[in-house]
């Protein structure tokens, strides 16, 4: 991947400033996005045209140079670490480090993300740098439009994606029902941890992680972000979203289907249609130059137009469809853009989830995500992942 900053270049003109420096670990996503590399501890990475990468110890010095996709890689010690911890003590030597790094390459002036260390901000001022906030996360910004490297790597956890969630719908599919609706399977209750145990074991198997998944059923599923616990039920709908990452790239997938063994009753039916009708009308709506604020209304539409509440047609609601239509994904699972009432134009190579729903604890939930790379002429689905609420 050979990211263009030509978009960061502008911002740092616009605002005569010499450079961009992050202070963060890889699992920001600004920072691996900028530096090219993967590393547990953090280091600081600077943007001036080049990328330079200066970390505090050795550990990570020599697999940096050959890993990271950066111009220099340097250490505290190459900037008299040791001589400056001494003379002025461990803070104040840290900090004289990062100027005397700074000045190597004439920064007398950054940009700094939003969340960056205050105290590292506070030390760098102390030496005579400028130090500026990037409310816009301009790197951010630009992670939002994916080159094909990136689509292909989102597209890699999706196919594990599948895998996971077809494990999952299997043994759904495979179990009995007993007495009062309790799903067995092998003679054991079906429960949601052990549905997610069989995801996670597939994911694993197939490069991907992920620390928690949503399997949730009945009253559990009326809250969309409710993880799920305990015995799982014939006849009610179980919402199963699965957002993996790909070990090896670092990009995510993300996936929602809703599920009922046996026959769910006709108010579930009726949502579930209803929502496959709403994802639809989202899917129409998607092409260059339409905004996410557009994609949501009509998602709104088609469910207003049914008698269900929206936010958008009561705020205060808590029933019916509670959350926006969509956001952006790759390094981070939700990203932009945002496919919501705010929601900015699309542009190709966003790539962009798509997932209404409906949700009331006297009903449970419907969900039904899939998600798409915007193109010139509108959009490709990446999802293949077939559609079915009755397994």
């Amino acid at each position: 991947m050979d990211p263009d900053f030509s978009e960061l270049d502008a911002a740092l003109d616009d605002r005569d400033l010499d450079g961009y420096l992050i202070d963060a670990d890889s699992t920001d996503s600004d920072q691996y996005y900028l530096s090219g590399f993967d590393a547990p501890d953090p280091f600081l990475t600077l943007y001036d045209g080049e990328v330079h990468l200066l970390f505090s110890r050795s550990l990570e010095y020599g697999r940096a140079k050959k890993e990271a996709r950066a111009d220099t890689v340097e250490r505290h010690v190459d900037f008299g670490y040791q001589r400056k911890v001494e003379e002025y003590g461990p803070r104040e030597g840290v900090s004289r480090v990062i100027a005397a790094f700074l000045d190597a390459y004439d920064v007398e002036s950054v940009a700094v993300p939003p969340r960056f260390p205050l105290s590292t901000a506070d030390r760098l001022r102390d030496r005579g740098v400028t130090v500026e906030s990037d409310a816009e996360s301009v790197i951010t910004e630009i992670r939002a439009t994916k080159t094909d490297e990136e689509i292909e790597h989102i597209e890699t956890a999706q196919r594990a994606n599948e895998a996971a969630m077809a494990a999952a719908e299997e043994l759904l599919r495979e179990s009995r029902t007993a007495a009062k609706g309790q799903l067995l399977y092998d003679g054991e209750r079906v429960t949601s941890e052990r549905i997610k145990e069989e995801i996670e074991v597939t994911l694993l198997r197939h490069g991907c992680a992920l620390d928690e998944t949503i399997v949730a059923c009945g009253s559990d599923a009326a809250d969309p972000h409710d993880r799920g616990s305990g015995p799982l039920r014939a006849g009610e709908p179980i919402i199963v979203d699965i957002f993996p990452q790909d070990k090896a790239s670092k990009y995510h997938a993300d996936m929602t289907r809703t599920f009922v063994v046996g026959e769910p009753d006709e108010t579930v039916s009726e949502w579930y249609e209803l929502t496959a009708r709403a994802h639809a009308a989202a899917l129409d709506a998607i092409e260059p130059g339409a905004t996410g604020a557009e994609v949501h209304d009509a998602v709104c539409d088609v469910y207003e137009a049914a008698g269900q509440p929206t936010l958008r047609s009561d705020e205060s609601t808590e029933t019916g469809f509670i959350h926006s239509t969509g956001h952006g994904v790759g390094l981070d699972v939700h990203e932009l853009p945002r496919v919501a009432p705010n929601g900015g134009v699309l542009e190709p190579g966003h790539v962009v989830t798509v997932e209404p729903g409906l949700y009331d604890p006297e009903v449970g939930g419907v969900r039904i995500e899939d998600f798409v790379v915007v193109t010139e002429d509108g959009y490709e689905n990446l999802t293949e992942y077939p559609k079915e609420l009755v397994v």
